[in-house]
C-alpha cells in the first residue's frame, strides 16, 4: 500500500481514513460515505492491524491486537484461576502428605482428577504463566497498535477543516455572519473555560483535556506491570509462600532460605476466654461456641539463628542466635525481607510411644524402649540378648483400597508399627503388629509382645514462610492504573471547531464522551452572541430512521 496524499497537501500513511491535517475522508465506501456522521474512533488514523496482512508477523500482530482476542484470554484466565480454587493448591496442604494421595483421600474421584490434571499447582504451572502472557502481549500490541496512530493525528491535526469534516460531526451548526468582535468574545469565552485556542486562515481550533484520551492506555500500562510483577513469582528467590510446622524443642531450617536461617520453637500455647464475671462481655459468643471456648491468644515462643560459615556434610550447623520472638497472630517475625505469620497449629499431637518388652504369660518385662514417633530408630537393644527392630513403620495407618496396610501421611495420626522381637530362646524373632490399643500376630502366636507403657505429646505451630519481592510491581501498577482509570473517567477531550466560510460561520465539535457536557459548555460559549447553538445531528439521525 502506498502513501495517500490529500488535496490539501498533506501526505497520510497507508490506511489512514481521514486525513490528518484537514479531515477530509480518504477512500470511504460506499456505506460510509452514505452515512450522516463520520466515524471518528482514533481519528481516522492508519491503525497498522488494518493496513497490513501479508506476513506470518502481521497475522500475529493482528491476531492479538483483537479486542475479542483480549477479552476472551482474560475470561478463559478468569475460569482457570475459579478452577484452581476448587480445592485447596499443594502449597496449603500438609507438607508432609502425599500429594496424589492426600487430593484422593480428601476429595475422593475428583479430587484424584484434579490431581492428575495438575491444576493442583495451577497458579504456578507453564499453562497459566502463558495465558497471563499471551494477555500481556495482547495489552502491548492492543496499545501500540492505537496509540501511536492516534498520538500522530491528533499531533498533526490542522486547524483548517474540510466542510465535509465539520458537516458531519455529530454537534454542527451554521450562522449568519458575525462581525469580528463576536468571534474575540467567544474566543475570550472558550479561554476562561480553559481551551487550547490556534488560529489559522480565520479559523478557530479550541480543544482541552487532550491528557484523558491517554486514559485507556494508562491502565494498559498499569496492567502490563501488574501482570509482569504476577509472573515473576515463578521466577525462584523472588515470592516464597511455605508452611513451616515446629514442634516445641524443635530446630528446622526455614523454606526458602537456603539453609541460612533456622527457628526453634521453644513453646506453643493457646488461651482462650472463660466464662466468667471478668469476661462476661465475651460471654454470648462463648456460648454460641459448640466446645463453651472462644479464642483469645495463639502464640509461638521461637527463637531466630543464623548460619555461620559453610555447612559440614555429617555435622550439625554452626549456629549463632538473631533474636528472640513472640508469634502472634497479625504479629509476625520479619528479617531479611522473610516474615514468619501465625496461621495453624496441632495440640497434644503425639511425639513418643513407649513399649515394654514382656512375656505374655508370666507378666515379665525385660526392658523398655521409648520410639520417636517422626524419626523412629530401626533398632532398640535391651541388653541380656533381648532386643527389638522395627520391621515397617505407618505413621497414619490405614488400609488402601485394595485392602492393604498404608499411611495417609507421614504425620503420626494413628501410628502402627510391624516389630520383630529377639529373645535369647527366640534368636530368629518374633513378629508383631502393634498400634494404638490393638495387636496382631500375622505370622502366628508369639511368646512375647510389646505392652504399651505410656504416650508422649507436643503441641506443634504452623508457621507460614513468605517472602515477596514482587510486592511493589503489584502495587506500583494498580497505582497507575487506578491514575488511567481517573484519568479517562472524570476528564473528556473536547473540540470546536469554528470556520468563517463567506457570509456565514460554520461551528462543530466533537468529544469522546459526555456529549451533553458539551453541548451545554458550547451554549454557555456562544451565549449573547449571534452565533446559534449547533445541533445534534444524531437526534436528526434517529428521527429520519423512526420516520422511514
Amino acid at each position: 500500500m502506498e502513501e495517500v496524499k490529500c488535496e490539501c497537501g498533506h501526505i497520510n500513511p497507508p490506511g489512514t481514513v481521514l486525513c490528518e491535517a484537514c479531515g477530509k475522508p480518504i477512500g470511504h465506501s460506499a456505506e460510509a460515505e452514505a452515512s450522516l456522521l463520520l466515524d471518528m474512533r482514533y481519528d481516522g488514523s492508519a491503525r497498522r492491524s488494518m493496513t497490513y496482512n501479508k506476513t506470518v508477523v502481521d497475522k500475529i500482530w493482528n491476531f492479538f491486537s483483537s479486542v475479542k482476542v483480549g477479552i476472551w484470554l482474560i475470561f478463559i484466565t478468569l475460569v482457570a484461576s475459579a478452577v484452581g480454587t476448587i480445592f485447596p493448591q499443594q502449597m496449603y496442604i500438609p507438607p508432609n502428605a502425599d500429594p496424589e494421595q492426600f487430593y484422593k483421600d480428601q476429595y475422593g474421584i475428583l479430587g484424584q482428577f484434579y490431581y492428575d490434571l495438575g491444576l493442583q499447582n495451577t497458579f504456578g504451572s507453564w499453562w497459566f504463566c502463558l495465558l497471563l502472557a499471551s494477555i500481556g502481549i495482547s495489552l502491548v500490541i492492543c496499545s501500540l497498535d492505537r496509540v501511536i496512530p492516534l498520538y500522530r493525528s491528533l499531533k498533526k491535526q490542522g486547524v483548517t477543516k474540510n466542510d465535509s469534516f465539520l458537516a458531519r460531526q455529530r454537534l454542527y451548526g451554521i450562522s449568519e455572519a458575525a462581525d469580528k468582535g463576536t468571534l474575540d468574545e467567544i474566543k475570550e469565552n472558550l479561554k476562561k473555560r480553559r481551551y487550547k485556542i490556534r488560529e489559522e486562515n480565520g479559523s478557530i481550533l479550541a480543544e482541552k483535556g487532550r491528557f484523558s484520551r491517554w486514559g485507556p492506555y494508562v491502565n494498559h500500562i498499569g496492567l502490563i506491570i501488574f501482570l509482569i510483577g504476577s509472573m515473576l513469582r515463578v521466577v525462584p528467590g523472588m515470592y516464597i509462600d511455605k508452611m513451616l510446622w515446629l514442634r516445641e524443642g524443635e530446630t528446622a531450617v526455614i523454606p526458602g532460605t537456603d539453609g541460612k536461617y533456622f527457628l526453634k520453637n521453644n513453646s506453643f500455647k493457646v488461651e482462650v476466654y472463660e466464662k466468667d464475671k471478668e469476661n462476661a462481655v465475651f460471654a454470648q459468643a462463648i456460648d454460641r461456641e459448640g466446645d463453651g471456648t472462644v479464642a483469645k491468644n495463639y502464640q509461638a515462643d521461637v527463637t531466630l539463628y543464623e548460619r555461620k560459615g559453610n555447612q559440614i556434610p555429617g555435622q550439625p550447623p554452626k549456629l549463632s542466635k538473631v533474636e528472640d520472638k513472640q508469634i502472634r497472630v497479625n504479629e509476625p517475625l520479619e528479617f531479611s525481607q522473610f516474615s514468619l505469620y501465625q496461621v495453624d497449629f496441632r495440640m497434644n499431637e503425639l511425639n513418643k510411644m513407649k513399649f515394654s518388652l514382656t512375656d505374655k504369660k508370666t507378666g515379665k518385662s525385660f526392658g523398655q524402649l521409648a520410639i520417636d514417633l517422626n524419626d523412629p530408630a530401626k533398632k532398640y537393644n535391651l541388653g541380656s540378648g533381648y532386643k527389638v527392630e522395627i520391621a515397617d513403620y505407618l505413621p497414619d495407618f490405614y488400609f488402601d483400597s485394595e485392602g492393604q496396610p498404608a499411611s495417609k501421611s507421614r504425620i503420626p495420626n494413628n501410628p502402627v508399627f510391624v516389630f520383630k522381637m529377639f529373645a535369647p530362646d527366640r534368636p530368629k524373632g518374633e513378629t508383631s503388629l502393634v498400634g494404638i490399643q490393638s495387636t496382631m500376630e500375622p505370622l502366628g502366636a508369639t511368646k512375647y509382645k510389646l505392652k504399651f507403657a505410656g504416650v508422649e505429646t507436643k503441641n506443634v505451630t504452623g508457621l507460614s514462610v513468605k517472602k515477596d519481592l514482587t510486592l511493589w510491581l503489584l502495587a506500583l501498577g494498580g497505582a497507575i492504573f487506578m491514575i488511567g482509570v481517573c484519568q479517562g473517567m472524570y476528564w473528556n477531550h473536547r473540540r470546536i471547531w469554528i470556520k468563517r466560510k463567506g457570509g456565514s460561520v460554520w461551528i462543530a465539535a466533537h468529544t469522546n464522551k459526555n456529549w451533553y457536557g458539551l453541548k451545554s459548555e458550547i451554549n454557555r460559549i456562544t451565549e449573547g452572541t449571534s452565533v446559534k447553538e449547533p445541533i445534534d445531528q444524531r437526534e436528526i439521525a434517529k428521527v429520519s430512521g423512526e420516520e422511514a
